[in-house]
């Protein structure tokens, strides 16, 4: 045989082994529940064979013996990998061997019978961990940023839905002018008087402009008698804008109900954590150990104390002369803190409640604060 005819077989041979390749998948062998690999894996040992389950049913034993094994040798014999060089022979060969390891055994192909429609008893002998499969490793240190960014933007998100909503309120209280006793609030009513003041400085500027081109109407608006509620309602529709404006120049309501800053996003409070951690850990020894010996309370002790009575959103909202007289009654006392409450409610009343409610506590029997 000459060079160039070798070369032409071994090409030949090369292409025919291709050619024959084969994927296990359509070698029609049908399916099988079989995580764990005990029997025959993803496929049906009968048809791996080549029988047909379903034609057995009435047969207890199955195939015969001699059958089995008829077929397990012509297939051994077409498939091992020492004869066939197609791609996945050996594959489809040793699936072959296990199928006849199983159809061999009474008790394995018993087993293998029964569970062939009770997939929930495959479960309880074999356990779930053969039903679920780990995913391929995540990266985690994308995870941890992921995760991170998004709490990161739904924290910023609702301390902003919160500071918007304080925001409304004062709003809302600040144009419809509204007393402590209907929902309004220090804040609001000052907010309010600022704006009135913006208000009137620009009518002024308004009114001497008219004035100033000889508009005769601006006469007429100062003697205008409408209706006091329209006139009302009119300019609290004017301060509105201004009064908005105001607001959200407001940057820190107190108690916690502030605009959002880089500072408050959760990536940053995370990896601050260790370090205000170990820093109140310290502080509340310090706290402890000072305590046990007597020693007076240091002015932030006493904060630390009224703050624990009272809650942060009272404390923030208090003035800062308010704050210190707190400091001083001693409101982590029971007795102490309901008089104080008492105290902030009855500078709400009006002048001639405030009378009605002292006549009211004389005869209680109890001395006003």
């Amino acid at each position: 045989m000459t060079r160039q005819a070798a070369l032409a077989v071994l090409l030949i041979l090369a292409l025919a082994r291709n050619i024959a390749a084969v994927n296990i998948k359509n070698m029609g062998w049908g399916t099988f529940y079989d995580p764990k690999g005990e029997f025959c894996g993803d496929y049906d040992c009968y048809k791996i064979l080549g029988f047909n389950y379903e034609d057995y049913i009435d047969s207890p034993r199955g195939p015969p013996m001699k059958e089995i094994t008829k077929n397990y040798r012509a297939l051994s014999r077409e498939w091992h990998p020492d004869k066939n060089q197609a791609k996945g022979a050996d594959e489809i060969f040793v699936k072959i061997a296990k199928a006849y390891e199983i159809m061999t055994n009474d008790e394995k192909r018993a087993e293998y019978d029964y569970l062939r429609d009770r997939p929930d008893e495959y479960f309880y002998r074999y356990g779930s961990n053969m039903i679920w499969k780990y995913a391929p490793q995540s990266n985690v240190f994308g995870v941890v940023v992921l995760l991170l960014t998004l709490f990161s933007i739904l924290g910023w998100y609702v301390q902003l839905n919160h500071w918007q909503q304080i925001a409304d309120a004062i709003i809302k209280a600040a144009v419809e002018d509204l007393g402590p006793q209907n929902g309004g609030s220090s804040e609001s009513i000052d907010i309010r008087n600022k704006a009135m003041k913006i208000w009137e400085e620009e009518r002024d500027i308004r009114m001497e402009m008219m004035s100033q081109f000889g508009n005769k109407d601006s006469k007429k608006q100062k003697k205008d008698k409408t209706n006091k509620q329209a006139r009302k309602q009119q300019q609290n529709e004017e301060l509105r804008p201004i009064i908005t404006k105001l607001v959200n120049e407001i940057d820190d309501f107190g108690g916690g109900y502030r605009k959002p800053e880089w500072k408050d996003l959760f990536a940053v409070r995370f990896f601050q954590f260790p370090f205000y951690a170990t820093k109140n850990g310290l502080w509340m020894v310090n706290y402890f150990i000072r305590r046990q010996r007597g020693l007076p309370y240091t002015d932030e002790e006493l904060e630390y104390r009224t703050l624990a009575a009272i809650g942060h959103v009272a404390w923030d909202a208090a003035s800062e002369e308010d704050q210190e007289e707190m400091k001083k009654r001693e409101l982590w006392i029971p007795e102490n803190l309901e008089a104080w409450e008492e105290h902030v409610e009855t500078r709400k009343l009006s002048a001639g409640d405030m009378k009605k409610y002292i006549r009211w506590k004389k005869k209680q029997g109890t001395k006003m604060e």
